[in-house]
């Protein structure tokens, strides 16, 4: 005889799941003990949405999905904002939730809710196996439907009933384990219609999006580039996928890239709000987009496409590299187009360079990341999140291997920064020990989510946290500044709502664990307290760095965000 926690994890060890995240409570205390028996990792979180982002991240390393573990009702509720920033980011992941008991249902229950109705909206797949025989079947769909097509989010659902339901060995659905999703191959005409169409152009760009990092395809989209001398523009999830340190790189003029090309190949890449939707002002009129994405729904969203290509992006690249090499074509890095991005760029590289020489204290955000930059060793995964931290940080914080950036994303989430920390610290710990994961935070990002240090601690993960702290959100005040303001009337009537407490010692968090934060205002401090922190080999540590409150970044030619689609 075996219950259903037990058929529960044995079926996710079947499928290949190694990590589960998550807190746990009634009704699935017996499971979490369960899934450790049978082999798998847990982690336990300190609150449900980070527990939800460290496993997304970690499908999105790995391409495996990881389990989230919640208890019912608010525990799944606190889950659905990391279930909706996965299904946004295209990340698989599954989610089992326990409920409460089915003959308790309709009459007041303890943490009763429609939890698989509630989940539907954030899923591509959310059900209750009706008896504990059928759960392998259910587990087997759920690592199906998260990692093939568009990756995404799958949700189980399990009522104390089902987990303490107890069958006879031989009636358990036998089901053999989900093999990786198969690769889609292009429709050869189509890339052929792309090569022409490139070949034609006289001012062609790539872009590159998180979707080829997931995808693998760092191999073709760097054979593409070197072979052709294409300029390419990556996403911030798409940073190396090709090396940031590339010189066919143009993210140092990017808005003059986007507004002057004529031909534009989009790899694994949305015309979202990311890309202003492909839309002037930020592009030409007559653009012509060469599209090729997974997913067939995506294919002419926003603007029409001029090829649309539904293929894995690894293999529809390799298959038009091989038509470009066949036919000896190239851009020649003394054409007007690549002369007068060149210009721009480098414009913008000597106005940041000058920013970033600026030492006096308080320190601004260009001069803060330069150092960073220069320290931390070349390999590191980087995790951020924060406003101006994320936005500024993504051009000087360079990445040269692919899946070396997590951030914000698509759904421009706040709070997602620890716990993907989290997940890039496991993977390095299987995967690349000595790499090294560091989680840069603003002020306001850190705070959503400061607890899970202690998680880092307990699992003895060496992450480096660098608080970037100008005393609120976006933008703070000056110690004195805030003090008048505060003693002028009411807090909660005078205070401004962009306004936290202006230096705020995060760094001593880490004493809680006999530990030595890192307090930094200038750039030695900045040097020393990274230097001190990679000697740290079983602990995260905490660097927290005062910067300017009413630092800002250089000035933009558009707004950040496209203000209307129309």
């Amino acid at each position: 005889m075996k219950n259903g926690n037990e058929i529960l994890a044995e079926a996710l060890k079947e499928q290949g799941i190694e990590y589960v995240f998550g807190i746990m409570g009634h009704p699935v205390i017996d499971l979490a003990i369960s899934m450790q028996v049978a082999g798998l990792q847990y982690l336990g979180f300190r609150n449900e949405q980070a527990a939800c982002y460290a496993a997304q991240a970690y499908g999105y390393l790995t391409r495996k999905p990881a389990v989230v573990l919640c208890v019912s009702g608010p525990g799944l509720l606190h889950v659905v904002g990391g279930m909706a920033n996965a299904q946004v980011n295209c990340w698989p992941v599954i989610v089992i939730g326990g409920s409460c008991p089915q003959d308790h249902e309709g009459i007041g229950g303890f943490q009763e809710w429609p939890q698989v109705e509630a989940s539907k909206p954030y899923c591509k797949y959310a059900a209750r196996p009706p008896q504990a025989i059928l759960i392998p079947l259910h587990v087997e769909k759920a690592v199906r439907l998260s990692t093939y097509g568009r990756p995404g989010v799958a949700y189980l659902d399990f009522p104390a009933t089902i987990l303490t339901q107890s069958v006879d060995e031989d009636k358990i659905y036998k089901v053999a384990p989900c093999p990786p999703p198969p690769l889609i191959y292009p429709d050869r005409q189509l890339v052929q219609q792309a090569a022409n169409l490139l070949m034609r152009a006289k001012k062609p760009l790539i872009i590159v999006g998180k979707g080829a990092a997931y995808g693998r395809a760092e191999k073709e989209i760097r054979s593409l580039v070197y072979s052709t001398g294409i300029p390419f523009l990556p996403t911030p999830m798409g940073k190396g996928v090709v090396p940031d340190t590339d010189e066919r790189c143009v993210s140092t003029a990017r808005t003059a890239a986007l507004q002057q090309s004529d031909v534009v190949l989009l790899l694994g890449a949305r015309l979202n709000w990311m890309l202003h939707f492909g839309r002037p002002p930020r592009y030409q009129s007559d653009v012509k987009v060469i599209q090729i994405d997974l997913c067939p729904e995506e294919l002419h969203n926003s603007i029409p496409s001029a090829v649309a290509i539904q293929s894995d992006v690894s293999t529809a690249v390799e298959c038009l590299v091989t038509i470009l090499k066949s036919l000896k074509w190239s851009i020649h890095r003394s054409s007007p187009w690549w002369q007068d991005l060149l210009a721009k760029s480098n414009k913008n590289k000597a106005m940041v360079h000058k920013m970033s020489l600026d030492t006096s204290v308080p320190l601004n955000y260009y001069t803060v990341f330069k150092h960073i930059q220069d320290t931390i060793p070349a390999d590191s995964i980087i995790c951020s999140e924060g406003a101006n931290t994320m936005d500024i940080g993504k051009t000087m914080l360079l990445n040269n291997e692919p899946r070396h950036r997590l951030d914000a994303a698509t759904f421009g989430t706040m709070g997602v920064g620890l716990g993907f920390a989290i997940a890039a610290a496991l993977y390095c710990k299987n995967n690349a020990p000595t790499k090294r994961v560091f989680c840069v935070e603003g002020d306001s990002a850190f705070g959503f989510s400061g607890m899970e240090i202690e998680t880092m601690f307990r699992y003895k993960l060496p992450i480096i946290i660098i608080i970037v702290n100008n005393n609120g959100i976006y933008g703070g005040l000056d110690t004195e500044t805030f003090r008048q303001i505060q003693a002028s009337g009411e807090a909660t009537q005078v205070t401004p709502p962009y306004s936290l407490t202006c230096e705020t010692r995060y760094e001593k968090m880490i004493e809680m664990f006999g530990h030595k934060g890192h307090f930094c205002t200038t750039v030695q401090d900045i040097q020393r307290a990274i230097k001190s922190s990679l000697q740290v080999k079983d602990a995260p540590s905490i660097i927290n760095i005062m910067i300017n409150p009413q630092a800002s970044r250089k000035e933009q030619k558009f707004s950040w965000l496209t203000e209307s689609k129309l």
